[in-house]
């Protein structure tokens, strides 16, 4: 596909509205969950799926979904995502149970996977020169940090004047403006029909990927239910077993592990799911710690957890920019290393009740994510031939969405377990109180030593799961240091060989 100047930069600008209502229609959730919850009468269980839903879903479909549209068009496959994504979130918006809601997020991620690998493929094919492409990606990427961080204030400000519906009627007018400028000024759909899609191979990949993620997600709750985490198991094993071996076999694989023996693709991969674990965990924690515990209103923490977006911005476009000359390694290893003496600073703040320094820790945290963000993605589509942008789309995607899931499934089950177990309650106090926070402002009914002992616990949690990112980014900066000795200053990208 050969596009002129304009139209390449007008194809960006159309493909991040997709990409923009993607990463926002996971993050609004954070600050309106306990409104919605309160609504709907959603139990702690219904609550994680209501989030948890619409990654598991995309996680799943996601590999399948980009080698899909090297076959039939990426143009096309972004148009039919943007119409199954504007349907789903009409629905969401006016679900009368936490049934409805969750199976509606399903259906959205639907649409979301058939978008995601579309942009980044869109922008692969379209970009021909190095340095103009490395920054339309991070440009993509700033979008990606962008929309996970105002999704909180978006929220936020909706919740001040409307329903919680609202929330996802939101997206209804990007969908529409973005399938008006691609029908308008995007290039002719460019299929090629000689490329073989495997749906065999995407069933196997869904179910391995999907059974993992709730083999995850189950371990991480205390008592965990092992009927879940044998199912989980089994079907994680089967799946990918099965999957790997029909790649292995096949003259025209859904996957190439070959891509992986890339450093800097393998770097790019790891980078973009470690990055993606912090800022939603981060995220996650802290908007729900500031409205429970400190009486933050939801546009109130939103505003807080955009410092991290305040932050990776300048770092993100400018990545993109000199990544040529800066290579890749201190962008990637030393933009985690930077995020986790972020996260360490947080801590810090909150152990003693300095609110200016866990800013100033989220403010540091961003600054170094956004340095990854913008040069993860071109590390992995930047080092694979054009002809597999799809793959390697898919590949990207997979990545940051596993990263989010992780974070929400893990952390979020973390949290619960470490107030459970160390919060120390008045007696006589009813036991629900110990399930959850939420449960025990409900029952507290204005008695400060049960709502004090509850934020007492829930902050042991907030202090563990902060570590844990601190300690994940610290070993992610490591091992990408690692892979990425020889792509330090002056280095280039390496692009992978369809011969390999």
């Amino acid at each position: 596909m050969s596009l002129t100047k304009r139209q390449r930069w007008t194809l960006l600008a159309t493909v991040s509205i997709g990409l923009l209502l993607i990463t926002l229609d996971n993050s609004i959730l954070y600050t309106a969950l306990p409104l919605l919850t309160e609504e709907l009468g959603a139990n702690g269980s219904q609550t994680l799926w209501i989030i948890n839903a619409y990654p598991v879903v995309i996680v799943g479909l996601l590999l399948g979904a980009g080698t899909l549209g090297d076959r039939v068009g990426h143009r096309r496959m972004f148009l039919i995502g943007l119409v199954i994504f504007g349907v789903a979130s009409a629905a969401a918006a006016f679900s009368p149970s936490p049934a409805w809601l969750i199976a509606s997020r399903a259906v959205i991620a639907v649409g979301a996977a058939a978008m995601m690998p579309a942009t980044l493929a869109l922008i692969r094919l379209s970009f021909d020169v190095e340095r103009e492409r490395n920054f339309a990606i991070a440009v993509w990427g700033t979008v990606s940090v962008v929309g996970s961080a105002i999704g909180p204030i978006v929220g936020g400000l909706l919740l001040e004047h409307f329903w919680w519906g609202s929330v996802f009627l939101i997206g209804i007018p990007f969908v529409v403006i973005a399938l008006i400028a691609t029908v308008v000024v995007a290039p002719p759909n460019d299929p090629d029909p000689s490329k073989h899609w495997d749906a065999i191979s995407s069933l196997q990949a869904m179910v391995g990927l999907v059974g993992a993620v709730f083999l995850l997600k189950e371990l991480a709750n205390v008592p965990p239910n092992w009927t879940v985490v044998v199912l989980g198991a089994v079907a994680a094993g089967l799946g990918l077993t099965s999957f790997v071996r029909r790649q292995q076999r096949s003259n025209d694989p859904l996957l190439d592990f070959a891509i992986f023996r890339n450093r800097a693709f393998s770097a790019g991969v790891l980078a973009a799911a470690i990055s993606m674990f912090a800022v939603s965990g981060a995220q996650l924690m802290t908007t729900q710690r500031f409205q429970l515990v400190e009486g933050f209103t939801p546009l109130e923490a939103g505003l807080l957890v955009t410092v991290v977006a305040i932050g990776s911005l300048p770092t993100s476009l400018l990545g993109g920019l000199y990544l040529d000359r800066v290579g890749l390694l201190p962008l990637i290893a030393g933009g985690m290393a930077v995020s986790a003496i972020g996260t360490a600073v947080m801590i810090f703040g909150i152990e003693d009740h300095l609110f200016w320094l866990m800013v100033a820790g989220l403010l540091i945290s961003g600054i170094g994510l956004g340095a990854v963000m913008s040069v993860a993605s071109t590390a992995i589509v930047g080092n694979v031939s054009a002809r597999r942008a799809g793959m390697a789309s898919s590949v990207e995607e997979v990545s940051y969405e596993f990263g989010s899931l992780i974070a929400v499934a893990v952390l979020g089950s973390m949290l619960n377990f470490i107030y459970s177990a160390t919060v120390r309650l008045p007696p006589g106090t009813p036991a629900v109180a110990r399930s959850s926070l939420t449960e025990a402002i409900g029952v507290a009914q204005g008695d400060q030593a049960i709502v004090g002992a509850a934020n007492a616990a829930f902050d042991n949690g907030f202090l563990v799961t902060m570590i844990v990112l601190t300690v994940v980014l610290a070993l992610g900066a490591a091992a990408t240091a690692r892979l990425l000795r020889h792509y330090g200053p002056g280095s280039r990208s390496q692009e992978f060989s369809d011969n390999h």
